[in-house]
């Protein structure tokens, strides 16, 4: 069988050279000479493997042989490594921030909402009933100051752009998944290009304010998952086919689920489970960790 090593370091400060790439082709058996995606940025390694390989102690291996290299390492099975079907949490993936959080600062209880969303990310309590708390504090707001936490304090994450319209110019269908609101998606996954998005309903008074309340069900972990199978059956993919990256818990089933499932700058929890993790490079990874090179990336796609 053959596996592939694809080091990824931030276009924004390159920092894979030689000599690292040197150090990890000889921690891997059978390595061949590096390929290189992006010069500076990513690179492929292909080496022989057998069914019976552990990548993550392949991928352990690597990261020791390239010691405290801002660089990330994926291994998996080269063929197959492009996929067909690509799902992404929105909140401190697609986008840097919290969008609740940005929210409750409107209200004066950001700090107190935040450590409530840092404990649900982590695992440390349950996402839906955190998710009603949060919502229950943001009572009375008025909707336009969504309209101001998008044009004032949203920012997409570097390369989130070039992923979808690359992706999308392959064939790929695209879906942002949310714990956070609709309100929120629709905004956020027009301005990445998405095929769709699906996330929670902000529950309104007839004066225009937040009731305080999210519509039910919630979309959570088990939601987040179900939309992944749900759309595999429904463009008749097989399993290896998709991909998924997120950052926090509720992202963990999702993650788990695709062929691919990628933590990205994630909390401790989901970068220990998942099976890829990306800590240094920025959302173009998940095109290096595909074989796309850095001359294939496109800007965004009408949607």
């Amino acid at each position: 069988m053959t596996l592939v090593a694809t080091l990824i370091s931030n276009p924004a400060e390159p920092a894979l050279d030689t000599a690292t790439l040197a150090r990890a082709r000889d921690a891997l058996p059978g390595a061949t000479a590096p390929i290189w995606l992006d010069p500076g940025i990513a690179a492929d390694i292909p080496f022989t493997g057998s069914g019976e390989n552990d990548n993550r102690a392949l991928t352990a291996r690597l990261r020791e042989a390239i010691g405290a290299e801002p660089v990330d390492v994926v291994v998996q099975p080269e063929d197959g490594r492009r996929k067909m079907l690509f799902l992404a949490d929105m909140d401190s993936t697609m986008i840097g921030q919290e969008c609740i959080d940005e929210l409750a600062d409107y209200a004066g209880l950001k700090a107190h909402v935040s450590a409530i969303t840092e404990r649900a990310m982590r695992g440390e309590i349950a996402f839906a009933p955190a998710l009603r708390e949060r919502v229950a504090l943001l009572k009375g707001l008025p909707e336009k100051v969504i309209d101001e936490v998008i044009a004032e304090r949203i920012r997409l994450t570097p390369g989130a752009r070039a992923l979808v319209a690359t992706l999308r110019s392959h064939g790929v269908h695209t879906c942002l998944v949310s714990g956070g609101f609709t309100l929120f998606t629709g905004r956020v996954g027009s301005m990445c290009g998405f095929h769709e998005n699906r996330a929670n309903t902000l529950l309104m008074t007839n004066d225009g304010k937040l009731a305080g309340a999210v519509a039910e069900p919630i979309l959570g972990r088990e939601a987040k998952r179900d939309t992944l199978l749900e759309l595999r059956e429904r463009l008749g993919l097989a399993p290896d086919s998709t991909m998924a990256i997120g950052d926090g818990a509720n992202d963990l089933d999702m993650i788990h689920e695709a062929g691919l499932g990628v933590a990205y700058r994630a909390k401790p929890v989901v970068a220990e489970a998942a099976r890829a993790r990306i800590d240094h490079g920025d959302l173009t990874a998940m095109l290096y960790m595909q074989g796309f090179s850095g001359e294939e990336f496109l800007e965004r796609v009408s949607t």
